[in-house]
């Protein structure tokens, strides 16, 4: 056994002259690939839901509601479901209950944060507000190139000001990363379900420590949908 393999050590050297550069780039290539999809640890950029009863409450207008009519209560379970799950301590209101209430409030997203706080008897709300939500880019339905963007903000019951955000944030999830996809390779379920999957994971990671893509711009989050 031990000859076969020292034999095999003596011959590697020679199989890879002989197949020639190729063998090398490959190797190289696969390298680089494995690199961009290493993910490091990050830390929670807001760490003020920790044993906190909290509402995750999402806003979008008409037109991305008139297309997607589940979008926000998909949003509100999934931002929740991995708060409740990640952050020490944290109570989430279930989406049942805060999409009732906006049902409910006429005009709810102009009640003042404060009241908004006490109607849904929390001491944090994440409000997200959606602003673009597309599976194909703008003028061209034959590529898929999904984006979703939005403003998230904190509102606490004991801030300084209970009516004005604590903290911002932008978020901008796309999915997939392959360029020029055309519309044959894949499905709008499968494209709405990964940015939906993408944008619920980056929006839930400002509040707790989690592994991030070592490098956003080079990552195939279709390669990996871990939470």
């Amino acid at each position: 056994m031990r000859r076969l393999l020292l034999l095999l050590l003596l011959l590697l050297p020679v199989v890879l002259l002989n197949k020639g550069c190729g063998a090398f780039y490959l190797a190289g290539g696969m390298a680089q690939s494995f690199e961009y999809q290493k993910r490091i640890e990050v830390l929670a950029r807001y760490e003020g839901l920790e044993h906190k009863t909290v509402a995750v409450v999402v806003d979008t207008d008409l037109g991305i509601l008139h297309q997607y009519p589940t979008l926000p209560e998909m949003v509100s379970s999934g931002v929740g479901g991995l708060i409740a799950r990640e952050v020490s301590g944290a109570r989430v209101r279930t989406p049942a209950n805060v999409r009732e209430w906006q049902f409910s409030t006429p005009r709810w997203n102009a009640v003042p944060y404060s009241d908004m706080l006490k109607a849904l008897q929390v001491e944090r709300i994440v409000l997200i507000d959606i602003h673009t939500f597309r599976l194909t880019p703008p003028g061209n339905r034959w590529i898929w190139e999904g984006e979703c963007t939005a403003t998230v903000g904190i509102i606490e019951d004991d801030g300084h000001s209970p009516d004005e955000f604590m903290d911002a944030y932008h978020v901008t999830a796309r999915f997939p990363t392959v360029n020029q996809l055309d519309r044959d390779s894949s499905t709008a379920q499968i494209i709405e379900t990964g940015l939906l999957t993408e944008f619920m994971k980056q929006t839930a990671w400002m509040f707790y420590p989690h592994l991030a893509p070592k490098y956003p711009d080079r990552y195939k989050p279709e390669v990996d949908q871990t939470p």
